[in-house]
């Protein structure tokens, strides 16, 4: 009896790759494992069709899953909204501190790196490096609340986040561990970590958007694009209540997490070689 081999038109598996990377978008960036990473790892580890677009296509992939979790973050900033401008209101000197770096390194090194530093080894390596900062972080003794925090520590999330631009290091990453290197307990890191973090996500995300929908190279990638930014907003949203957005557990998990991941990056590469 021969084989009957069911097939799902090119087009439409595409748009099904792009709906299911943002529905792990969502619930990744909340998490301190680099919702990036995944979005380059996931594709070529799940021999996703998405995996063997262009470098360009796969950059209009990550910004339609980031507008699309950004989006879901002001439907939670909308309804919180106080909370967040108290926030940002009491912390006015530590939020200025910590903006100038991502700014001024986003507007200075993006492009370059992204040019120059990028495949599996500088994945694996942003991820290996991330892992070790959270695990190293997490044995200082909690000593501060987040009503402490000043222009100091403000600047050292700032540098955080700048350093996130290197591929697998994660801005929720880099600014969690920063916030626990500076004593803060993990509660706090996380709440500090989401304060200064929001606005450089939602600001990047919106400036991406726009540049990609004035471009208009998109539209062939219309329904992918579409899709992917789709269930990002919407895990975005479920993610949100279901995980919070504050870690109060050991972070070592999300470093076991993140080297796991590196190691299955490695180790496809090796298999894949000639």
């Amino acid at each position: 009896m021969p084989r009957v081999t069911i097939t799902t038109p090119r087009g439409r598996r595409e748009v099904l790759e792009g709906f299911a990377l943002g529905l792990a978008h969502g619930p990744l960036e909340l998490l301190p494992v680099s919702s990036s990473a995944h979005v380059e790892a996931l594709p070529a580890l799940l021999g996703f069709q998405v995996a063997q677009w262009s470098g360009a296509e796969r950059k209009e992939l990550e910004v339609a899953l980031h507008a699309g979790t950004a989006a879901g973050l002001l439907l939670l900033l909308g309804r919180q909204r106080e909370r967040w401008l108290c926030g940002w209101q009491g912390h006015r000197g530590m939020m200025a501190a910590a903006l100038v770096p991502p700014a001024v390194g986003g507007l200075a090194f993006e492009r370059r790196i992204e040019e120059h530093v990028r495949g599996a080894r500088s994945l694996a390596a942003g991820l290996t490096i991330g892992a070790v900062a959270l695990v190293a972080a997490d044995f200082k003794p909690p000593q501060r609340s987040g009503a402490g925090a000043t222009w100091q520590d403000g600047a050292w999330l700032g540098i955080a986040q700048a350093c996130a631009l290197v591929p697998g290091i994660s801005r929720n990453g880099a600014t969690l561990a920063a916030a626990r290197a500076r004593r803060f307990d993990r509660a706090a890191a996380s709440r500090l970590s989401w304060e200064v973090g929001l606005p450089v996500l939602l600001g990047a995300s919106g400036l991406k958007a726009v540049r990609l929908l004035s471009s208009g190279d998109w539209r062939e990638r219309g329904g992918v694009l579409s899709g992917a930014a789709g269930g990002a907003f919407g895990s975005t949203v479920l993610g949100v209540q279901a995980l919070g957005i504050e870690r109060r557990r050991p972070l070592w998990p999300w470093a076991l997490w993140r080297l796991g991941l590196a190691a299955s990056i490695v180790a496809v590469r090796h298999n894949r070689k000639p």
